[in-house]
């Protein structure tokens, strides 16, 4: 594994690290490293198919069929 040395790095920044790691107990740098991890991890993305189960049941077939009012022929002027 890579080392990284974080250079002037303001002290209230620090004294804030070292409190959130102490409150989490671990040391500053795991805490370091964990911040890290979660500001650089890519969201697995889901597929088009977990998107399209994901939408909840709402209504039935009727509610969504399509009106043929004449007013798509007015739509740009």
């Amino acid at each position: 594994m890579a080392n990284l040395l974080v250079r002037n790095v303001d002290d209230s920044l620090v004294q804030s690290l070292r409190e959130l790691a102490a409150a989490h107990g671990r040391s500053a740098e795991a805490e370091h490293r964990e911040i890290l991890a979660k500001a650089l991890r890519k969201p697995k993305r889901k597929s088009f198919a977990e998107v399209l189960t994901g939408i909840p049941n709402v209504g039935s077939d009727s509610d969504f069929e399509r009106v043929d009012d004449g007013e798509a022929s007015r739509v740009f002027g």
